[in-house]
């Protein structure tokens, strides 16, 4: 009886030891998978470093590519497009002005009453239509036909005081915010589509002349005025409010900028251009590349793997990496990169890697945004969109601490870069410094969803520009929020381009 009783405590001990030896091996694990997943966060974070001597460098590229998109076609990374938008809008227009904003799976038809100085922008009505998702992938004419219907729906349904002159035609601003080769105020051809449009008929075509074609057909009586994008537009709404705005910058799905050139600093080779004293330059500058720019293999991987990859240019790729680092359309999705990977080699949300964490950009930037701005005490909106959203059922507060520290990564490299552009711009203008005794004041209008709704990536940047400039200097710099530019803008151009002004003369 004692013998058995010895054998079976010994069993007993001997269980209690594998167990506790599996709980040790089990803590060990999980150690070696932690340690894992920090040393990817900490190289994430050490190549997403923006300090401010790199920032410098940035801007520095930014403005000498400026200078070389200028100088000659094809010479620099970035587009630089003459907008012909020479007459920029300064309050005294007068009229009725329609617009169409076109830059995504939405549209919207505008239309405006201007007072001049005293009255402003006295009425405005606007109706949002959708694209079937068909006639993204269809031809030029269906599009521009379904375009035109609903213009012409909205233009009948015109209320008392806002009706176009008698014996006037209805002038329209057309806003497309696709890459184009501008060749004149109201008139430029597709270079190509991007945002999920697929209308390989349309390229190489004048997308005025599509438009006004369909217009024609459903018998309206209306003149497309002005061609711009949603950047341009930005700046003339901007600069009908303050007149010291000298560029626009929009930091929505996709960015860009654009700003108020010297037209007597725009060679020749651009073709005749008027006198007037300034021009608006559409930088496209998405396409900026620089070997200063703190690149991860997530940005590499994503460029490559996109819709609209880096183009092939004499045997070079020329990555389009710095929309990719700050623009809504990617930033969510870099995140959701780093956290598949801390998942598949380093467990990070368990021994399966949830099948949602791998699906390509299901993780859009406003759930960043609210994980970022989560400021509960359990980091509940984080658990949430991790589980909603990822797949990822039950974290524990560390691990989500741990989400907020990549999303805070991933937001600021992006918006100190944005602050690096916009000092590249302030440098090619002469603003970036002060001479003796100026303090000129210099605006720039901001528009964009990211701009507008992820308010740490928008501190992020205005603290850094701050920082860049300096004290003295940034206190003449003005970042001001232009909401609806691209709509406002557009109606606001075709009435400062107006067929019924005095042309200007040409050279």
């Amino acid at each position: 009886m004692r013998k058995a009783v010895v054998g079976a405590a010994l069993v007993g001990a001997a269980a209690v030891c594998a167990a506790a030896a599996l709980v040790v091996r089990h803590r060990m694990k999980n150690s070696s998978k932690w340690a894992k997943a920090m040393a990817i966060i900490k190289d994430l974070d050490d190549k997403c470093a923006t300090p401010l001597g790199k920032l410098r460098q940035v801007a520095d590229a930014m403005t000498v590519e400026m200078h070389a998109g200028l100088a000659s076609e094809g010479g620099s990374k970035l587009k630089m497009i003459i907008s012909y938008v020479d007459k920029i809008p300064t309050g005294d227009e007068k009229g009725l002005f329609y617009a169409l904003d076109l830059g995504g799976t939405n549209f919207r038809v505008l239309r405006v009453k201007l007072g001049g100085k005293e009255g402003g922008v006295m009425q405005q009505e606007f109706e949002e239509v959708s694209i079937p998702p068909e006639l993204m992938v269809g031809s030029p004419e269906q599009l521009f036909d379904y375009i035109a219907e609903a213009l012409a729906k909205f233009v009948a349904t015109e209320s008392e005081g806002l009706h176009a002159e008698p014996d006037k035609q209805r002038e329209l601003g057309f806003t497309f915010s696709f890459p184009v080769k501008q060749t004149s105020i109201a008139s430029g051809t597709l270079i190509r589509w991007t945002k999920g449009f697929k209308i390989d008929d349309a390229v190489g075509k004048d997308v005025v002349a599509e438009l006004t074609k369909a217009i024609k057909k459903k018998g309206l009586d209306m003149r497309v005025t002005a061609l711009v994008n949603d950047t341009v537009g930005t700046l003339a709404g901007g600069r009908y409010y303050h007149p010291d705005v000298i560029a626009a910058v929009i930091l929505g799905t996709g960015t860009n900028a654009a700003y108020v050139e010297r037209a007597s600093a725009i060679p020749k080779w651009h073709g005749p251009l008027p006198k007037s004293g300034e021009m608006v330059i559409n930088m496209e500058w998405g396409n900026f590349r620089s070997s200063h720019l703190p690149t991860t293999e997530y940005d590499v991987a994503l460029d490559q793997e996109s819709l609209n990859p880096g183009e092939q240019i004499k045997n070079h790729v020329l990555l389009q990496i710095y929309e990719k680092m700050i623009s809504g359309m990617y930033l969510g999705e870099i995140v959701r990169r780093v956290l598949c990977r801390m998942a598949e080699e380093a467990g990070f949300f368990g021994d399966v890697v949830p099948e949602q964490l791998k699906t390509p950009f299901i993780l859009r930037t406003p759930d960043m945004s609210a994980m970022h701005h989560d400021a509960s005490p359990d980091l509940k909106v984080v658990g949430t969109v991790l589980k909603d959203v990822l797949g990822v059922p039950n974290t524990s507060l560390k691990v989500r601490k741990v989400i907020v520290d990549i999303c805070d990564i991933i937001a600021s490299r992006g918006a100190c870069l944005s602050a690096a552009g916009i000092l590249g711009i302030l440098k090619k203008l002469g603003r970036d410094s002060l001479k003796q005794g100026e303090k000129q004041k210099s605006v720039i209008a901001l528009d964009g969803g990211l701009f507008e709704h992820y308010s740490k990536f928008r501190e992020c940047m205005e603290d850094t520009l701050k920082e860049l400039l300096g004290d003295e200097v940034a206190g003449t710099i003005v970042i001001e929020h232009s909401n609806d530019g691209s709509g406002i803008g557009a109606a606001l151009l075709a009435a400062s381009h107006s067929h019924y002004l005095e042309e200007e003369e040409y050279y």
